[in-house]
This record gives structure tokens, sequence and C-alpha cells, in this order.
């Protein structure tokens, strides 16, 4: 920081004065709340956070506070719970009472309160029902959506291929072929990889994930009433909303026109069904809002982390050339040169152990969805009053070390039996678990394993000559990895 930004020191200043202001009006008054780091007046346990990755803070936490333990983040306390046991019965065994999503601020200038990720009550009920209902209607998880993914991957296969082997960048491609999966079942449509309508609307997705994950959001979410007077991430993560639920709007306008309710194309056209039989009160869930918000959520998060998880993959393979191999010989073995089908993975444990393993390794969400209380509880001991902000800690669940015997390698025999064969493993739970389960995870299996499947039959990943394969995660809400460059070597 410049002591010359003034910007920067009047914030800092007007922060400390309306922490003063509050500070004690959120002091712990409730007897048994759960244990933690001691906080200063006016920051909280800021200090201390790795400001950049703070699932690394707070899985570091765990270990001298426990699995159930407080932070104070400004002014505002959030409960952290870790390792596979301790959110397991948290989500799954009281999955109502922890079925709740807090305010946080920058989440509320995104989503709205609207849609299926950061609703509540009955308008999320009523919004994921719909969402798993239509997902299944359209094929989720069956033929239809397997061909689909199918004609997509081979789309892939011919992109990667003009590139003749030469280094190249692969966010952008990956990114758009997944994307084009979950644009069908939304908009019936199919965007070509250098299409700028998707680029455009890829990118501000993109730049909307790493700025929720950056530390001015923390500081934003932090002393929201402050730093909203300032230029910031807030009014730029705004502004990518507005564009996005610009274009969906103009889609599903256009598609009103020529509604038939006996053809229903594809969500929105379903929404728009719903939306006239809700009718006299058509305000009440199936509002416009709700579709702009809904159809944002399930584009941004169904392309979001699968291609990110693909993108850990290639690097992982680069990585690990002989676990490269061995999945290549798996598939010579099982498909040959035909076309990959779900039906295969169930004669291919290899392959699906590495697949699990790399969701695991990548870590993709590694706070998960933030939770709130829906009543009071006492968990594990600890009385956690109504409405508190929870996080159910992912990378302490998917890096349980009493659960996979070595949790910070890339190690595919934690999903395989001595015998080769593949085991699943309870604590594997990148998608989460309860009522906010993603809803499209078996979606996102179908599409790992296709996609996955269908690069490694016909491409041998490698490293530009003298290039450093970095593990190193980026700055993000989701857990990317840092831009890389990659060759991909026909196989013949």
């Amino acid at each position: 920081m410049s002591i010359a930004d003034p910007v920067t020191i009047l914030s800092i200043i007007l922060c400390t004065f309306v922490a003063i202001l509050f500070y004690g009006r959120k002091r712990n008054i409730y007897h048994n709340f759960p244990p933690g780091p001691t906080p200063l007046p006016i920051i909280g346990n800021l200090h201390i956070m790795d400001m950049k990755r703070p699932y690394e803070t707070f899985h570091k936490l765990s270990e001298k506070y426990g699995s159930v333990y407080s932070i104070r983040l400004g002014t505002e306390k959030i409960v952290i719970l870790s390792g596979y046991e301790t959110v397991k019965d948290a989500l799954v065994n009281h999955a109502d009472v922890f079925a709740a999503r807090p305010k946080v601020p920058i989440f509320e200038a995104l989503f709205l309160g609207h849609g299926i990720l950061f609703s509540n009550g009955e308008s999320w009920k009523a919004m994921r029902r719909f969402t798993l209902s239509t997902l299944r209607d359209f094929g989720m998880g069956k033929e239809t959506i397997e061909n689909r993914i199918g004609e997509e991957s081979d789309c892939l296969v011919e992109n990667i291929k003009s590139r003749k082997g030469k280094p190249f960048e692969n966010t952008a491609i990956l990114t758009a072929a997944v994307a084009n999966v979950i644009v069908y079942v939304l908009l019936s449509q199919r965007f070509d990889y250098d299409d700028p309508i998707i680029l455009k609307l890829l990118n501000m997705i993109n730049e909307n994930t790493k700025l929720v994950g950056c530390p001015r959001s923390m500081m934003y979410n932090a002393y929201p009433s402050v730093m909203s007077w300032f230029p910031g991430v807030q009014k730029t993560v705004v502004k990518n909303r507005n564009e996005l639920h610009k274009f969906v709007r103009e889609i599903f306008t256009e598609q009103k026109k020529d509604l038939d309710v006996n053809d229903q194309r594809n969500l929105i056209d379903k929404f728009l069904v719903k939306q006239q039989e809700e009718k006299p009160n058509p305000e009440l869930y199936f509002n416009n809002t709700n579709l702009v918000v809904l159809v944002t959520d399930l584009f941004a998060a169904g392309m979001e982390t699968t291609s990110t998880t693909l993108r850990w993959g290639i690097l992982l393979m680069m990585k690990y050339p002989h676990i490269q191999r061995k999945v290549q010989s798996e598939i010579e073995k099982v498909i040959g040169s035909a076309a990959p089908q779900a039906a295969h993975r169930k004669d291919m444990p290899y392959t699906d152990a590495v697949i699990h393993e790399i969701q695991r390794f990548g870590n993709i969400v590694p706070t998960n969805l933030p939770h709130a209380t829906t009543q009071d509880i006492t968990l594990q001991g600890y009385f956690i009053p109504r409405g508190t902000h929870v996080i159910p800690l992912l990378t302490s669940v998917l890096y349980d070390k009493d659960y996979f015997k070595k949790p910070k390698e890339f190690y595919p025999e934690h999903f395989l039996d001595a015998s080769g064969n593949f085991v699943k493993n309870e604590a594997f739970m990148p998608f989460s678990a309860g009522k906010r389960s993603c809803a499209g995870e078996n979606l996102a299996k179908m599409e790992l394993y296709m996609f996955f499947v269908k690069l490694l039959q016909n491409f041998t990943f490698q490293a530009p000559p003298g290039a450093t394969l970095d593990l190193t995660p980026a700055v993000a809400f989701t857990c990317m990895p840092m831009s890389y460059m990659m060759c991909a070597v026909p196989r013949t």
C-alpha cells in the first residue's frame, strides 16, 4: 500500500470509525459458542488471515481450535466446520438447520437474493425443485445429454488438432466447450469457440469469479457500508452482472414471442410456461427476476467448476506423465478408437480413480458456498444460534488425513483397492452435501468423464520445452490453476 494513496487512507480511517461505533454489539453473548482466535477491536481476525487464500488459514486454525470454531472478520462472527465427520454431521444429519444462505455483501450484490445459489426460503425451494425437474427432463444423466456432450467433445478435439501440437493456453476453449453443454439445456444454442458473444460472457464470469475471491472482496464484506463509497470490486461485479442479465433478458424476451406450451425447447421455455401457470400471481416465484438470475446462476456454475476441473486434469497429466500413460492404456484396452460412452466408465477403474483424484486434489470450491443456520442448534457440543454465518470447509473434507492417505499429494490410489478396483471414499465431497448440494452434480460427472477420456484418447499432453509446471492455485473464489501453456500431441 502506498502512503500517498489518499483513497486507501481515507477508507481505513472511515472503516475504523464505523467499526468503533459498532464494536461491542457483536461480542460473544452466547454461552458455549464455538471458540476461536482472540479478535482485535475493529478488524477482528483479519490480521491473521491469508487474504488471497483464506481457506488455508481456516484449515490451519482447525488444527488448534478443533473441528467447530469461530472467527471474526471485521465485526461479523463466522463458524467454521472442519473435517469430514463434522461437515457431514451438519450438512447431512442436520440438513434443514444448515440449509440457509447468509447475507454476504458481495454475493448480495451479485445474486440479488434470487435464483438458486443465494436465495432462501420458499423461493429457493421452488427454484431448486424446478431446476432438478427440468434437468431431468432434458436428459441429465441420460442418453440425450450424453450425445450432446459427445458431439461437443468432437468439436473440442478438432479445435485442438488445429493447433498442430504447438503451445497454447487452454482456458478459453475448454470453458467454451463446457459452457456449450449447459447453453444447450438453457437456450437450445451452441456457440463457436471464437464467437465474440460467448467470449464476452465467459470473460465476465471469469472476472467475477476472480474478484469475489480477492482480498478487496473480503474487505468489502467486512465493511460494506464504508467500502461502497469508493471504487472497488463490487462496482465491477455489478457491472458484469448487469451485462449478463441483459443478455439473458433479451433471450427470453425473444423466446416469449413463439412460446409453444406443447413444444418446450429448453429451460427458459419451461420457466415461461410455469410463469403462465402461476397466474394470477406471476410475482410469487416464477417472475422475470428469478428467471434472469436462475439462468445466470446455472450458466456460470455449469461451466466454471467443470472447466476448471478439466484444466487441473490436463495440468496434472502433464505433471505426472506416468499416470497419463496408464489412463491412455486403459482407454485403449476398454474403448480403443470408438467414441467414449458413459457405460464404459464401470470398466475403467483407474481412469475413474484419476478423475476423482483430480476433483479431490483440485479442491475446486475450497470454502464451499456459505451456509447459515435456520434455527438454534448444538453441534459437537457447541451452541450455534439461528442466523449464524457458517462455512463448511470443503478443503478440510477433501484433504482429511483420516480418509486420504496422502492428502497433499496427487494420488489416484485414494480411490483404488489393492487389486486395482475402484472404491468409493465417503469423504469425497466436491459437490458439497445436503439440501444445498450442487443441483448439476450428475451432469458435471458425465461431462468430466467424457471430455477427459476423449481428450486423452486423442492427445498426449506435454509442457512446452523449458516450461515449469506450477500447481499453486490462482487467487479466485474457485480454486483454479494459474494460466499455463500446453502442447497437445496427437496420438496415432
